[in-house]
């Protein structure tokens, strides 16, 4: 929500977070009673409220957003900074204050601002698990045949029934205060003051410790002891499981739990323990300050890989892999099999040169040795993602995604590459990602490294035309495909989407000119970005490529985002001139979430209007959505432009847009783009 008196500098705002990347659904309130009823209705997520507005005060924001009684931050936009209306605001609850004409510090202080939003809700989410989870707990130990207990200081704080039982006690009050020690026999008492001691300066407990322990009458028994840290109403502790030795086969217990935590293809660990190692190095790391690498590893053109070795060989193909892998690590460190055909390690003690140097050595590892598989030799070179996880990155789950993550840039790059993500020095594997991607979209575009797919646009009205979007794709290899989230930032920020644009449209002329020579007339819809608005170049190159091809100009349809033209008006108006000289035509994409999307037709006159994607998300079931597109596709049909709904998932949307008069609908229940035009449009 954004509170400001004028409409065109709520509008900059929403540009420039969209612009950045913040997808926004905004809403400006004109009135303290429309900032009420939108405060009670809408779930907004933030507040930017303008500190001199009239319409309404800031004093006024502050009081409806703490009637709503929920976790709303606060951004205050101020003309310049001033110590007693920055204290002020800050007072009144604001989270920060952000400088109105300054759009880097305001970028920041919404992300920010949204960051420490997110960290509340969850932490709340996590409590709320955590006690849910406690109690189940309970429950679960309550019921477990398991003698368990729960040791703090030495002390007895929790014991189930079956140690009870055990021991010949009747209820907990018999047990609680008595230390543990009390439950072993003399001979001994030394050697579990040593163990306790021992766990109390957070050294690991033994997987198993056997003893003779004694009940309330003093019996003696062969007991083993296994050791968990826990914590039990908030206080760390030890969880204690009691097991008579007599009713154990120890061999075989440590053959089976050897066989639980093992994966039986590659020997290695298995994902769930695993991952349960991968917990215990992030609480280490969160808690104790230690260092730990972690490397995902993947054989590179894995597809590739097995239609030479044969399908049949796949596990062969992974347990060489495996063995490899685990020749090259030393003592300490911990392989597993975390999914598919991809391989994990964690290296505890490892700085980022260690962890970056340890993936060097595995792939260049790989790379010199020659595999044999069957009757078969081969060289199979790995991609390695890794992540260094340390005191800024103690958590699962980012360790997991960036590392993920790492391994796809690596791969995607061109394989037989290792990249680590290292939080504390995040802005020189930053640089070397960037350049890497840098290098693979320059060759791209110089030796035709991007494929274009194609996604019918159909008619509702009964036009059988055949119209298709292009949407890019990169190669990258192994049958992989590439979606442009992945680089078109990368390209935007090394200024190479101009040439991206113009290879696009280059190709769809050369296309839409084959189709016409095959007396099958397409339009084709091309995404172009703001860089290319700037000067005559890509208009000028259209009508080249227009000409050489004997094309018409109304089968090529350009498209923009709406909050880029909103910030290029200028620009695009001119652009929207050049190409109609060639009679190519002008889209409006991703339209009608601005503050105020038809003020823009006043001032440009576009050939589509394409709704933003959002509208059509679970269309069926969201009623406001359903009148939105109804009232854009009504006032487009007053003015004489037509519209198009994408991203269109079900029958029940299509009949909803049907009934609302859009023109055109695409989306994947009614075909997903493929590599060839073969629609049936009739």
């Amino acid at each position: 929500m954004i509170v400001d008196d004028r409409v065109e500098d709520a509008e900059a705002i929403v540009s420039g977070l969209r612009n950045a990347g913040i997808a926004v659904r905004p809403s400006r309130p004109e009135s303290d009673e429309e900032l009420g009823r939108l405060a009670a209705n809408q779930t907004i997520d933030l507040v930017l409220a303008a500190r001199n507005a009239t319409l309404v005060p800031f004093a006024q924001v502050m009081q409806r957003v703490a009637e709503t009684g929920r976790d709303l931050p606060v951004i205050a936009l101020v003309d310049a900074l001033d110590e007693a209306a920055y204290v002020e605001s800050i007072l009144a609850g604001a989270r920060t204050v952000a400088l109105r004409h300054a759009p880097q510090q305001l970028l920041t202080s919404v992300r920010e601002a949204w960051t420490d939003r997110d960290a509340r809700r969850n932490l709340r989410r996590l409590e709320a698990r955590v006690r849910e989870t406690e109690r189940r707990c309970d429950a679960l130990i309550d019921s477990s045949r398991d003698p368990i207990a729960y040791i703090h200081e030495g002390m007895h704080i929790r014991a189930n029934a079956a140690y009870l039982e055990m021991f010949g006690y009747e209820q907990f009050e018999d047990i609680e205060g008595i230390s543990l020690l009390d439950m072993v026999a003399p001979q001994h008492v030394e050697s579990f003051k040593a163990l306790l001691k021992s766990l109390a300066k957070g050294e690991p407990p033994p997987p198993r410790h056997e003893i003779e322990a004694r009940d309330i009458d003093g019996n003696a028994f062969p007991a083993a002891m296994e050791f968990t840290t826990a914590q039990y109403e908030g206080e760390p502790c030890l969880q204690v499981v009691f097991r008579r030795r007599e009713l154990i086969d120890p061999d075989l217990a440590l053959e089976l739990e050897e066989l639980r935590h093992r994966d039986q293809v590659t020997n290695l660990l298995n994902r769930p323990a695993f991952l349960r190692a991968l917990e215990d190095a992030v609480d280490g790391a969160a808690q104790a300050d230690r260092q730990y690498g972690f490397l995902m590893i993947e054989p590179d053109h894995h597809h590739q890989l097995l239609a030479d070795i044969g399908l049949d060989h796949a596990d062969d193909l992974l347990a060489a892999a495996a063995s490899r892998l685990q020749s090259m690590l030393g003592d300490g460190t911990t392989a597993a099999r975390y999914a598919g055909h991809t391989l994990a390690v964690l290296l505890p003690g490892h700085d980022y040169h260690a962890t970056a140097a340890a993936a060097e050595r595995i792939r260049e590892g790989f790379a010199a040795h020659v595999f044999e598989i069957d009757d078969r030799s081969s060289v199979i070179t790995v991609s390695v993602g890794g992540v260094q996880v340390g005191e800024k990155i103690a958590n699962v789950g980012q360790v997991l995604a960036r590392a993920t993550r790492a391994l796809e840039s690596a791969s995607g790059t061109g394989g037989n590459r290792s990249e680590i993500f290292d939080p504390s020095a995040t802005d020189r594997v930053e640089e070397e990602r960037i350049q890497a991607w840098v290098t693979r979209l320059r060759g791209a575009l110089d030796e035709d490294g991007f494929l274009l797919h194609y996604q019918p646009v159909i008619n509702l009205q009964g036009d059988t035309a055949a119209v298709y979007e292009i949407l890019l794709r990169l190669d990258g290899g192994d049958g992989e495909l590439i979606a442009p989230g992945t680089f078109l930032q990368i390209a935007e920020d090394n200024g190479m989407l101009a040439e991206i644009d113009r290879y696009v449209v280059g190709r769809a002329i050369a296309a839409i000119g084959q189709r016409l020579r095959e007396h099958r007339p397409t339009t084709l819809m091309v995404k172009i970005s703001q860089a290319s608005l700037d000067g005559d170049a890509l208009p000028a190159f259209i009508g080249e490529q227009l000409a050489a091809h004997q094309v018409p100009g109304e089968y090529l349809v350009l498209q923009l985002p709406e909050s880029k033209v909103f910030t290029h008006l200028k620009a695009t108006q001119a652009f929207a001139e050049r190409i109609g000289r060639f009679d190519c035509r002008f889209a409006l994409e991703q339209f009608g979430v601005g503050l105020d999307s038809f003020q823009l037709l006043t001032h440009l006159q576009p050939h589509l209007l394409k709704l933003d994607r959002s509208f059509t998300d679970d269309l069926a079931g969201n009623a406001e959505n359903q009148e939105r597109i109804a009232e854009i596709a009504r006032r487009a049909r007053q003015i004489g432009i037509r519209t198009i709904a994408e991203f269109v998932q079900d029958a029940a949307s299509m009949s909803i847009l049907f009934g609302a008069d859009i023109d055109y609908v695409q989306g994947n229940f009614l075909a997903p783009a493929g590599p060839v035009m073969n629609y049936d449009f009739e």
